[in-house]
């Protein structure tokens, strides 16, 4: 760790935090629960302050001596490294954490499972698997009714959403947006497995869908991933001004 938090991890930049269960079955990496927090100064090389998390309005109470993966986020690259909580307070109107780190900071290399909140229109439908090979050709496909729904965060391995209907766990479904990436505003058709649905608590007849993408051409999944940094770099510009 010697020098590398103070050389790569800056004040204002975004940090995601995901909860590690001792002592239980391994869940899968994108199905653990995700904070989203920000830095808010490098105390030493291995003790950083970060802001509580704020959910929906809540302030969402990490405990002290919680274990997390933690994921410090710069221009297109990620940093990782295991954490503890060893204080948490108020100062100046602001809710503190303090995290120790108890693991070597190391480059991330996968870019693709950063989740970005967001809020994008999506239609879509159910597909077979003879329509994956053609699915990113509207010419090719039959002109089928699709479903609107809210896409509420996007990476380059898959995608979250929201809809007033739910579609069968472990099936294909054609996922159409737009996306705009350097200016230019590009539609996307791409296709997606149904990884988990649940109806959500405070909202009953929404369901909350998790969707993983599957064939994605290196391409499209590069410029997901490169509208992700650039939203992510003007939301933490937003916040600091």
């Amino acid at each position: 760790m010697a020098g590398l938090l103070s050389k790569y991890v800056i004040p204002g930049g975004e940090v995601e935090l995901k909860a590690i269960e001792r002592g239980r079955e391994q869940v899968n990496d994108n199905m653990r629960k995700t904070h989203r927090s920000q830095v808010l100064n490098v105390l030493t090389e291995d003790r950083v302050e970060v802001s509580m998390p704020i959910e929906d309005s809540k302030l969402i109470l990490l405990p002290v001596d919680g274990e997390y993966d933690m994921y410090f986020y710069g221009d297109n690259v990620v940093y990782q490294c295991n954490a503890r909580v060893v204080d948490r307070y108020k100062y100046n109107s602001r809710y503190v954490l303090v995290m120790d780190l108890t693991s070597n900071l190391r480059n991330y290399q996968r870019r693709e499972y950063y989740r970005f909140s967001c809020a994008l229109e999506m239609d879509s439908r159910q597909i077979g698997e003879e329509e994956i090979a053609i699915a990113s050709q509207e010419e090719l496909l039959p002109e089928l009714p699709l479903k609107s729904s809210v896409i509420v965060d996007i990476s380059g391995g898959g995608l979250r959403f929201v809809a007033y209907y739910a579609y069968e766990v472990n099936s294909l479904i054609l996922c159409k947006y737009h996306l705009t990436v350097e200016g230019k505003e590009k539609e996307y058709r791409l296709v997606g497995k149904v990884l988990a649905v649940n109806e959500l608590t405070h909202k009953p007849g929404v369901f909350d869908h998790r969707v993983q993408f599957v064939n994605v051409d290196p391409q499209d999944r590069e410029e997901i991933i490169q509208y992700i940094f650039d939203e992510a770099r003007k939301t933490h510009r937003k916040t600091e001004g």
